[in-house]
């Protein structure tokens, strides 16, 4: 039989990543459509409230006018924002061709192209563009690396230009012709023989890689190589929290775990995989996997979220999760993902989709509001005091997170949530030269095209993760034999499959049907979701002798609308579980006494009123009922 999916015989996929060689590759945004269910609500609630939300506050804040006064010569008076401002234009028109591309709109369309016509006047002849640096009165092009984040802005725009080209690669708005020109530049200045050193904030080393792969230029693959080469060797200044900050203390290839700024760090490493892939440099890929094996086994919250520290956004050391000074940025969070998927797309463990889903379920879904138009920056996991009611109209600083904010002084997280929702139909599911598999479960229509012409599709119809229950029926298949995988979580410990002939009781991995399908056959995946109590490491020291409440890949939160009193009075019987009714998870919990001690040390004192029930939600849904306390872990009696 010929292979159903050998790499060199695919069409690139409208996705954000498409490597060209490794264990699996993506199907995109033309194979996969979200259909119902959690996700589909988020894309389209994205469509219509955060996008145009986005656009209004880019044009408010004055950092879509300063192209405006770049393409005037009026600069550097009058600029708003900080020195990246530029890259939330980038984010905001990568998450527009997303959603073009996924769902046409003429109106959408013509918003795009207004705002790359502003960008595009604003280039200078040799394909400089930056409305911080360069001009009379603003500091030189590139004399501020550590923090200018020239190449940081650039990195999204080739980005942005990577989605047009996948979404419409026949567009005549000029925006992968910008992206070229400043593509070219970077090459020019910072190859080999020009300046040696790198950016402050990782993230060109991706988009580089990416722009590489879609334009066919292997010189921008080799540039990104460069910059991850030479990364950890110093060539930044040093500054108060050290080098490691800027991952720029330890070569990519010696360092043993993320570390530093955790967006930045997480940006890097996806910018390595993806360079390592390109040229079968296991050493590195390897180098990676270490890192983020480290990261995730003891510097990652239950949520998915990372990042410890406020004062430099940035990874603890090992077991350093303070559930109340969690600052699990929305932006690391989205960074997450795009590493976890490149990892999947190189070697195929499910175990990069686990947290993948968890991410997504709780710091993507959760950064974002019900109304589409509110946001968090940090994701705490323990909120000790109630916020105030925002004004719409407000600007917030960046890591308020009692309540979501309608715009940030630094406002990265919005249009990096939106572009991520936008592509989710690409996280999917892959496919391989045996079959495809099935990754995250939405409802959604897959449909996809074998090397020889075949057509290979099916209906993914669920609930999840509200109901365990996945089924997929086939409507279109070849005459020859190919594999169904689908992931089973790491907690699904009893699992089952039906493939209409025999039920299978499975371990967490990837369960397989292999055979000839027929339309109209039914296969179905039942996960275990029943709500468990989940109990930190002993090694970290914030939540030793606490409990967490989980339900599938959904973390669920006490909040105060519903305990009626501070969470930080509540306790939990050690023996107690969660029981769930009408749809709803609940845990006895007791609410301690006010205590006069003069003294907070002493005896054991385990006085508390007798516990009763209460509704937990999930984390994702905290805050919306308005201002609250909350916490994930939650202390247990001695």
């Amino acid at each position: 039989m010929t292979p159903l999916f050998p790499h060199t015989a695919i069409t690139p996929p409208v996705a954000p990543a498409s490597p060209s060689r490794g264990r699996v590759r993506p199907l995109g945004l033309s194979e996969v459509t979200v259909t119902g269910g959690l996700w589909a609500e988020r894309q389209q609630l994205n469509a219509t409230e955060t996008l145009p939300h986005i656009h209004a506050r880019l044009e408010s804040e004055g950092w879509l006018s300063n192209f405006d006064r770049a393409a005037r010569g009026a600069l550097p008076e009058g600029r708003r924002g900080r020195e990246f401002s530029d890259s939330e234009v980038y984010k905001y028109l990568e998450a527009l061709a997303w959603e073009v591309g996924r769902r046409p709109d003429a109106a959408a369309e013509q918003t795009f192209r207004d705002v790359v016509a502003r960008v595009a006047a604003a280039q200078e002849p040799d394909g400089y563009l930056n409305t911080m640096f360069g001009r009379a009165g603003q500091a030189p092009r590139w004399s501020e690396l550590e923090w200018g984040h020239e190449l940081y802005c650039l990195g999204h725009l080739f980005q942005a230009a990577v989605a047009r080209h996948r979404t419409r690669p026949d567009a005549d708005d000029g925006l992968v012709a910008i992206a070229r020109r400043a593509a070219d530049l970077v090459c020019r200045v910072f190859g080999p023989g020009g300046i040696e050193r790198v950016c402050g904030h990782a993230e060109v080393e991706t988009g580089l890689a990416e722009l590489g792969r879609a334009l066919r230029e292997p010189h921008y693959l080799a540039q990104s190589a460069l910059f991850i080469e030479r990364r950890g060797h110093g060539t930044l200044a040093d500054i108060e929290w050290g080098r490691a900050y800027f991952q720029d203390d330890v070569p990519v290839r010696e360092a043993h775990s993320l570390r530093g700024h955790a967006v930045r760090a997480n940006y890097l490493a996806a910018g390595a995989v993806d360079v390592a892939v390109e040229q079968g440099d296991d050493e590195l890929l390897d180098a990676v996997r270490r890192q983020t094996s480290h990261a995730v086994a003891r510097r990652t919250y239950l949520t998915g979220g990372q990042g410890s520290h406020h004062q430099d956004e940035a990874f603890g050391e090992d077991w350093e999760l303070p559930a109340d000074r969690a600052y699990s940025e929305t932006c690391a969070g989205v960074s997450s993902v795009m590493l976890s998927w490149r990892l999947l797309l190189a070697d195929g463990d499910p175990a990069h989709a686990d947290l993948i889903e968890r991410t997504l379920f709780n710091v993507v879904a959760t950064a974002v509001g019900s109304d589409g138009r509110s946001f968090f920056y940090a994701n705490t996991l323990h909120q000790r005091t109630p916020g105030e009611p925002v004004d719409p109209e407000t600007t917030s600083p960046r890591a308020s997170s009692s309540v979501r904010a309608p715009w940030f002084e630094v406002s990265c997280c919005p249009p990096n949530l939106a572009r991520t929702i936008a592509a989710l139909g690409a996280y999917v599911a892959t496919a391989d030269d045996r079959g495809i598999q099935v990754h995250q479960y939405a409802d959604a229509e897959i449909r996809t095209t074998a090397p020889f012409g075949d057509v290979i599709a099916f209906h993914v119809e669920t609930a999840y993760p509200d109901d365990g229950l996945i089924r997929v029926r086939i409507t279109e298949s070849p005459e020859d034999p190919w594999t169904l995988s689908l992931r089973v979580p790491s907690w699904a410990d009893s699992a089952t499959l039906t493939d209409g002939r025999d039920v299978q009781t499975l371990a967490p991995g990837m369960a397989t049907v292999h055979r000839v399908f027929r339309a109209g056959d039914v296969i179905e995946l039942r996960l275990p979701l029943e709500a468990r109590v989940t109990h930190p490491h002993p090694l970290i020291d914030a939540v030793r002798g606490s409990v967490a409440i989980e339900r599938g890949p959904v973390v669920y939160a006490l909040e105060s609308t519903d305990l009626g009193a501070s969470v930080d009075r509540a306790v939990v019987d050690r023996g107690a579980r969660p029981v769930e009714r009408d749809g709803e998870v609940w845990l006895p919990i007791g609410i301690r006494d006010d205590d006069a001690r003069t003294w907070p040390y002493g005896p054991a004192d385990l006085s508390a009123a007798a516990a009763r029930e209460v509704r937990l939600v999930p984390y994702r849904d905290w805050g919306d009922r308005g201002p609250s306390t909350m916490r994930v872990w939650l202390p247990t009696t001695l």
